[in-house]
């Protein structure tokens, strides 16, 4: 039995759409669109959460401002607020510089966990950001719920789109539809003479788009103010809105939407609690 046939997936209550955003591949920028993505399109008057299942390296926390223990309700753990965005993280319960060192299994359950046991509430959609690789919690996340779609992010270069390629393959596997790619890091723009330069190749994710019969969701340069911004905790679509960086990210957003929107639309799922 392959994998997508396994066990009925139920969604959750209230959540009406669920989005993962991949790569395949750690240092790619995956983190920073997911949190600017889900902040862009809750600035746009979506109820939005946002999902981060980097178990060993969870930066949501850090890119969104947020810090200390959820409170429990009940059965229910509470997620986290800002910018608009209802937010889970590994990060939350594990603060510090402790590692997590866990095997497959252990995995699995916090995944399900994050899904089933937290107060998401009412949702138009849960941006969920994976962690890099193609394993468990890919996995976990595919066989629990159904996703509507994978937003992937890849660099230009081929050392990227090769690992970037097993991702898309995966998600196929899995019966998990490809919404289509982030070009992030695509060029950076010198301040003093304005000259573009394509410091990570150019090409790749117009190539992976082609490659898949898929769309460029966007091409996001490379800027100072990006990680200004995460390191801040403030999403640059938020915090420079009207930089190049944060209008391609946002238009980034306004396509997810429309492709989730136009997914619900032809196909409706009922709601099932977990």
């Amino acid at each position: 039995m392959s994998a997508n046939q396994q066990a009925p997936k139920e969604p959750i209550t209230g959540i009406r759409s669920i989005v993962a955003v991949s790569s395949g591949k750690g240092g790619v920028g995956k983190t920073t669109v997911a949190v600017n993505v889900a902040a862009a399109l809750a600035r746009k008057g979506l109820r939005v959460g946002l999902l981060d299942t980097d178990v060993y390296g969870p930066n949501v926390p850090l890119m969104v401002g947020l810090a200390g223990q959820p409170e429990v309700d009940g059965q229910k753990i509470i997620p986290l607020e800002a910018h608009g965005l209802k937010v889970m993280s590994m990060g939350f319960l594990n603060p510090g510089d402790k590692p997590v060192v866990w095997r497959g299994p252990m995995l699995h359950t916090v995944v399900r966990q994050f899904l089933s046991d937290v107060l998401w509430g009412e949702l138009d959609l849960l941006v969920v950001d994976m962690p890099p690789g193609t394993g468990d919690v890919q996995l976990s996340l595919a066989q629990l719920v159904p996703v509507q779609g994978a937003v992937v992010v890849t660099t230009p270069q081929d050392v990227a789109t090769a690992d970037v390629r097993k991702a898309i393959n995966m998600f196929e596997q899995v019966g998990v539809p490809l919404i289509g790619i982030v070009e992030n890091m695509s060029s950076f723009t010198c301040s003093s003479c304005s000259t573009v330069h394509d410091i990570f190749g150019s090409g790749g994710g117009q190539a992976l788009a082609e490659q898949f019969s898929s769309e460029l969701l966007g091409r996001i340069p490379l800027a100072t103010s990006v990680r200004e911004s995460g390191d801040a905790g403030i999403p640059v679509v938020l915090r420079d809105p009207d930089t190049p960086q944060a209008r391609a990210l946002a238009s980034v957003a306004d396509k997810v939407a429309d492709a989730v929107s136009s997914g619900a639309s032809a196909k409706a799922l009922p709601t099932i609690s977990m």
